[in-house]
């Protein structure tokens, strides 16, 4: 990009996320969100950057009429772009944004019977069905599952401790009992593992926020390793090290599509469908929805009720009349 002025803007969007603690998949969205604004307006100096309101309303009306992209794919777009002004340019946003928004549909989630839970689950092996165990026995999300540390299992108490969630918050929710020695066993290889990385010089981990520079060899504790280590060592994008990553959330779903295919179902599966599946399979059995809604870890309540709809029977439970001929 030839926007220059000293620094590459992208290289100081990259710097004010890091000091701030963004995740590297957000700097990569908000970064390619950013470069897709400049090549849309065809900007060619910091100049053309300038009366930012009226060139983000057009570029996010552009998303939703063009596009047709998602609510929630613009509301990123919007933040990127916020995100740039406030905090990387320093200028402020003073009129309103009135651009034409994304069209909200409301989706009924995709949610598997037990028995269909059950077959799948058998068609996948190694890690990723210990990690499609969890999206079901526990309702976490596919990247909170690969980003488990060692320490966030409870074994004595069952429950599982999520760090850094969406919202950037922790909760708690359960574990399965019947996964203990799966993991146990499953753990074993990954502690070898550990250990021929720290022979081989490596072995440390990536630690967030400033516990690394506090906690000096936190990282390469036993605790603080990933439940689900990636097969591969890699070089870390921000700092340069070479260390051994969690695995990546592809090689889940691949092995969830794989499955799907195989046991021929009709239904639109991913891994987010297990954690539908776990809430909804858990409103049959009369838990209650504010418990429900803190394991989910959903902000408000009305998210979490959308799983009431689906155990309704038909048309809002309303009995077909042809059933009483």
């Amino acid at each position: 990009m030839s926007i220059k002025k000293g620094k590459r803007l992208l290289d100081e969007v990259k710097d004010i996320m890091r000091l701030k603690h963004y995740s590297i998949h957000t700097e990569r969205s908000y970064c390619d969100w950013i470069k897709r604004y400049i090549q849309y307006h065809r900007m060619t100096s910091r100049d053309d950057l300038k009366d930012g309101e009226g060139k983000i309303e057009q570029f996010l009306t552009h998303l939703a009429v063009k596009s047709g992209v998602a609510p929630s794919t613009q509301n990123q777009a919007m933040n990127a772009l916020v995100f740039l002004y406030k905090k990387v340019l320093k200028v402020s946003l003073k009129e309103e944004i009135n651009a034409i928004r994304a069209q909200k549909k409301t989706n009924i989630p995709v949610v598997m019977t037990r028995e269909e839970v059950r077959q799948t689950i058998n068609y996948i092996e190694g890690a990723p069905q210990l990690i499609v165990k969890l999206l079901y026995g526990s309702g976490i999300r596919i990247m909170e599952a690969v980003r488990l540390r060692i320490k966030d299992i409870d074994y004595q108490m069952k429950q599982l401790t999520v760090r850094s969630g969406k919202g950037a918050k922790d909760r708690v929710t359960t574990f399965p009992g019947s996964m203990v020695p799966l993991l146990e066993n499953h753990l074993e290889k990954v502690k070898i593992l550990h250990q021929q990385d720290l022979a081989q010089g490596y072995g440390e981990v990536y630690l967030p926020y400033a516990l690394e520079r506090k906690y000096r060899n936190a990282n390469k504790e036993w605790g603080w390793q990933y439940l689900f280590p990636s097969r591969e060592l890699s070089t870390d994008p921000r700092s340069g090290k070479v260390r051994r990553h969690h695995v990546d959330p592809s090689v889940v779903n691949k092995a969830i599509k794989v499955a799907s295919k195989k046991l021929g179902l009709k239904k639109q599966i991913s891994a987010h469908t297990f954690r539908h599946s776990f809430a909804t399979h858990l409103l049959e059995r009369g838990t209650d929805i504010r418990t429900i809604q803190a394991l989910m870890g959903h902000k408000d309540v009305s998210t979490t009720m959308i799983y009431t709809h689906i155990l309704q029977q038909g048309g809002h439970g309303v009995l077909s009349p042809l059933d009483d001929l």
